[in-house]
């Protein structure tokens, strides 16, 4: 993914209007004028939301006749989770790292008793 594309998505999903229009689109594709009744915001609102969705490649359109039809693209999705997946490493390390302080007494040693903490702060 480029880096383009990912800040695409990235914006596009910052939106909690947009990212409940993919939390509907990921149980069963939907036509346009169906999406907005199912949203408080009008039917052009929704128009402009579903254009956002379409750049970042998240929403792809079917024409069938008079209907336009939305489809879920997760792909995108998966490109974006991989690129933050490279940073739970760190994160899990600095939490191990806060745990184990945290648990310490003040001479450094781990209580024994306070068992396993893997998971503890997760």
């Amino acid at each position: 993914m480029g880096e383009y594309q990912l800040d695409t998505v990235l914006s596009a999903v910052a939106d909690p209007t947009r990212r409940a229009i993919l939390d509907r689109l990921r149980v069963s594709d939907a036509r346009v004028t169906e999406l907005a009744r199912e949203f408080p915001i009008s039917l052009n609102s929704t128009s402009k939301h579903i254009k956002v969705l379409e750049r970042a490649r998240l929403v792809e359109r079917h024409v069938r006749g008079r209907d336009h039809v939305l489809s879920l693209r997760a792909e995108a999705l998966g490109e974006a989770v991989a690129w933050m997946t490279q940073y739970r490493e760190f994160w899990e390390q600095r939490l191990a790292a806060l745990e184990a302080f945290v648990l310490a007494d003040a001479d450094g040693d781990v209580d024994a008793d306070a068992g396993t903490t893997s998971g503890a702060l997760r």
